[in-house]
């Protein structure tokens, strides 16, 4: 960064030293010194390398699209919530799935008891989906899948039900998260090895580039990465680390890096420092756009777009003075904004301690559509560019980005950096030193360790466990099981098996054995027996 000789700098000013979770210094003042070397004064929105936003017009055209999180024990109270956040506004669905089902585990496994009908939407069968979607048009609201270790298998269902719908997959639209790395680094719901998971994922994006090209079969999740106690620049260069262990493996299959890359999304997390927030994105956006052009000879601008849902983050609200976390998750909506997303959801105020409830939920929906349509946020592209701390914070978060990729390669690349948790403990460490800086008050926090006070224990309303809906999984579950073909599930079942010892595309055999009504757990199984099960290293 280049210094003004008229500069006035912390010494000059006797003033503390600042400093952003990222490491990076904050100077005092920003001057035309700091952005002239960097020539951004012709940068337009819509054009490579994209700092602006990837869309010329942004929401001057069509606001970004809000798709709060939901999914509540069975399909059928997830299909009641669905129905009440469309009528209200949401013009897409971000689909929660309960643990067992995360983990591959049907509603009527031992392993699964007490889980199902707590938190997240179960799914045993292609009829859960003919449920949870029932009175809604896949045409017009696009689906969001949250799921990973099992997402071959759900993205199979999804695609069955369009299929039994009449709908022609070229056309389908919508998102599965489908990031397994990530979930070595910060989850925890693996199922399967590493290598043999990062296969998986490949297997759903050479489907989808060949027979349902407008779905988005992956989105890379620095998101949870952050949640788990990345910093920011972490955040960005693992996820980015991720996509290009995925773009490699689709590579492999003979695709065209123009034939999938446009597909590939993003997940990413928003808390802390207002202007960090900013640079990261707009700085991770020009990297990737050059990642994928220079490194991988991308043609078309779309392959080079960085396709991102960016909203709240619950690591950064506080279960103290919990209505605090409105101004906060205000302030994260704007910054999302500002920051150029495709897509926006927006964490509710009471996500520190419970599952959302429909108040909270409603407030956050009513967030992003007060700062739509009466702050102006949305009338002219990137209102922050050229900005001199801005545009200098940008540049300098593409190169330290940039960098902290390259340490992931010095770790032998980010597949074997998670198979040995490398990537996990540099997190952990992370993780440790914020939670260290809140206790300490070095890291300031409203109502956590500043501005606190004696607060009166008050009633707190908590999703409650729903056993009855419990009950009836598994009630229905069982008539499903009794009531299908079982000769055509077993053969089924055996095809998957036959792809997985041949190395096949798997998602084929999958929707095959789904529209049969084959449950996720039985699929599961099968493929346990082929390729085993992850077992975290451990670290003394």
């Amino acid at each position: 960064m280049s210094a003004s000789s008229t500069r006035k700098t912390t010494e000059d000013l006797r003033i503390k030293k600042v400093f952003l979770e990222s490491g990076i210094e904050v100077d005092p003042v920003y001057t035309a010194d700091d952005v002239e070397p960097l020539g951004i004064r012709n940068e337009m929105p819509g054009i490579y390398p994209f700092t602006r936003g990837i869309h010329p017009a942004m929401y001057r055209e069509k606001p970004f699209t809000i798709r709060q999180y939901a999914g509540f024990a069975s399909p059928e109270e997830t299909n009641t919530r669905f129905l009440f956040l469309i009528q209200n506004g949401q013009s897409g669905l971000n689909v929660a799935f309960d643990l067992p089902t995360q983990c591959g585990l049907d509603s009527d496994d031992p392993a699964a008891l007490g889980e199902v009908g707590r938190v997240g939407m179960a799914v045993d069968t292609l009829d859960d989906f003919e449920i949870a979607f029932r009175g809604i048009d896949l045409d017009k609201i696009t689906v969001s899948l949250t799921i990973n270790g099992t997402a071959i298998i759900l993205i199979a269902l999804y695609i069955a039900l369009a299929e039994k719908r009449g709908i022609d997959i070229k056309s389908l639209r919508g998102t599965a998260q489908n990031d397994i790395l990530k979930e070595f680094i910060g989850r925890g719901t693996w199922i399967f090895p590493v290598d043999k998971s990062v296969k998986l994922v490949v297997d759903t994006i050479e489907y989808c580039a060949k027979h349902v090209p407008k779905y988005s079969p992956v989105s890379v999740c620095g998101y949870h990465i952050r949640e788990s106690g990345a910093n920011p620049i972490q955040e960005m260069a693992y996820a980015f680390c991720i996509a290009k262990a995925y773009t490699d493996g689709a590579l492999s299959k003979g695709i065209d890096i123009d034939d999938f890359a446009s597909r590939l999304s993003f997940n990413f997390d928003i808390y802390g420092n207002f202007f960090e927030q900013i640079a990261k994105f707009r700085g991770g956006r020009r990297l990737w756009a050059k990642i994928i052009r220079e490194e991988y000879g991308a043609k078309n601008d779309h392959s080079c777009w960085l396709r991102m849902i960016a909203g709240g983050g619950g690591g950064g609200l506080t279960k103290e003075q919990p209505e605090n976390n409105i101004i906060r998750s205000a302030y994260y909506a704007l910054i999302s904004a500002l920051s150029g997303t495709q897509t926006m959801a927006l964490c509710s105020y009471d996500e520190a301690y419970t599952i959302p409830t429909e108040k909270s939920a409603e407030i956050s929906l009513r967030t992003m559509q007060i700062m739509i349509h009466e702050m102006g946020i949305c009338d002219t592209v990137d209102p922050l560019g050229g900005s001199y701390y801005v545009e200098a914070l940008t540049d300098r978060f593409e190169h330290e980005i940039a960098r902290e990729m390259k340490t992931v390669e010095a770790w032998g690349g980010i597949v074997n950096a998670v198979a040995t948790g490398k990537i996990q403990e540099s997190v952990s460490k992370q993780a440790y030193q914020r939670e260290m800086g809140f206790q300490t008050g070095v890291v300031p926090k409203v109502g956590l360790n500043m501005f606190t006070r004696e607060e009166d224990p008050r009633p707190v309303d908590f999703h409650p466990y729903n056993q009855e809906a419990a009950d009836n999984q598994v009630l229905k579950l069982n008539r499903i099981k009794a009531s299908r073909n079982q000769e055509a599930v077993q053969r089924h079942l055996a095809e998957i098996k036959a792809d997985a010892l041949a190395d096949n595309n798997l998602l084929p055999s999958i929707i095959a054995a789904v529209k049969e009504y084959a449950t996720v757990g039985e699929i599961v199984q099968v493929l346990k027996e082929v390729y085993g099960e992850f077992e975290e290293p451990i670290f003394i």
